[in-house]
């Protein structure tokens, strides 16, 4: 007996959009998204595509029409349903361009619900580019097969950060002079990991970090790590001891 294929295909085309999705929707794109569908996957009118708005699931769309630089699809079925996105906000001082692009979507990949730059004394990045950021973040969830995407904060001081965070969520801090091994500090519930920049908190950064209410510092092991590999190594643990990877 011949095996039906799985449908929809794992290999159609998929997209966040802004559009709120529901049945029987209509979805209006242009430019490089149209663009994308049109030229590059080649999308003739009825064929499908998978579209996720961040709020609604993930769902199966067709091509109704299609013009030279814009299309529209028509919302069939929902495919998946809204994930549950573990509480977890990474706290981290931005460190150069690519460097941080690249974190952004392995945190995005990761499963990461928030991400916040805090700028240190030796943060090295005068400019953090949000609009930037989220597109990178974006286009990680389409891969990964996120239907959420994370939440990009403006940048903050480290000390202004620390004042307003949510007192609920268990601060880890990332101390590279020591603390608690993280696979044994790391614990089920609304967290914080906050990461430092290339050159290191200074004490000062440190002691404040230390003296917060429900705050743990933790060890990423015997190795000096950089910025954006303690950040994605700290992320990837607790995912493992108190997120959803069991």
């Amino acid at each position: 007996m011949i095996a039906t294929p799985a449908w929809p295909p794992k290999s159609l085309p998929r997209l966040f959009v802004d559009t709120p999705l529901g049945e029987g929707a209509t979805v209006a794109l242009d430019g490089a998204q149209a663009n994308y569908l049109g030229n590059v996957m080649r999308l003739k009118q009825g064929e499908a595509a998978l579209l996720f708005d961040g709020a609604n699931g993930e769902w199966l769309a067709k091509v109704a029409e299609v013009g030279k630089k814009r299309m529209t699809l028509a919302v069939a079925e929902r495919t998946r349903e809204q994930e549950h996105v573990p509480d977890l906000t990474l706290a981290f001082a931005p460190v150069k361009r690519a460097q941080t692009d690249w974190l952004v979507e392995k945190a995005t990949e990761l499963g990461i619900s928030r991400l916040q730059p805090v700028m240190t004394r030796r943060t090295v990045a005068e400019r953090v580019k949000i609009e930037r950021l989220r597109s990178i973040a974006i286009e990680a969830a389409e891969q990964c097969n996120r239907t959420s995407l994370p939440t990009i904060a403006e940048p903050i001081a480290l000390a202004d950060f620390l004042k307003m965070r949510e007192p609920g969520a268990t601060l880890y801090f990332a101390d590279e002079n020591g603390g608690e091994p993280a696979a044994k500090a790391l614990k089920a519930g609304p967290a914080i990991i906050l990461t430092g920049p290339e050159g290191g908190f200074t004490d000062e950064e440190r002691e404040l970090a230390r003296s917060q209410p429900n705050s743990i510092a933790i060890s990423l092991g015997p190795r000096i790590l950089r910025a954006e590999t303690a950040a994605l190594a700290a992320i990837a643990t607790w995912m493992a001891v108190a997120g959803d990877w069991q």
